[in-house]
């Protein structure tokens, strides 16, 4: 059993940076050999990948929106994984999700990810 809890949401203006953080408790298997992964979803629209991390680190996978704006990492040790959003835009606004996968690698489709967290609001105003 995995429980997964965002925080670090919130509403800020556009060109600024929010940092997301997602605390993994996990029953069973370890946290550090858990592939990760962020989406989100804006209102009206289907969720979409933004980011994946392997379970070492060493592997991240971004969706061409965000890529050279946002940064996935972790920190196994705290059982954390963190998405680091800078230059946001209006288009950012959405709820994201922090996601855990069975699997160790990286991988960008929704239905391979096995748990899931409840969201945080993101809004950038203009």
């Amino acid at each position: 059993q995995v429980q997964l809890v965002e925080s670090g949401g919130g509403l800020v203006q556009a060109g600024g940076s929010l940092r997301l953080s997602c605390a993994c408790v996990a029953s069973g298997r370890p946290f550090s050999v858990t592939a990760m992964g962020w989406f989100r979803q804006a209102a009206g629209q289907e969720r979409e990948f933004v980011a994946a991390i392997n379970w070492s680190g060493e592997s991240t996978y971004y969706a061409d929106s965000v890529k050279g704006r946002f940064t996935i990492s972790r920190d196994n040790a705290k059982n954390t994984v963190y998405l680091q959003m800078s230059t946001l835009r209006i288009e950012d606004t959405a709820v994201y999700y922090c996601a855990a996968r069975g699997g160790s690698s990286v991988d960008t489709r929704a239905e391979k990810y096995d748990y899931w967290g409840q969201g945080t609001q993101v809004t950038v105003s203009s």
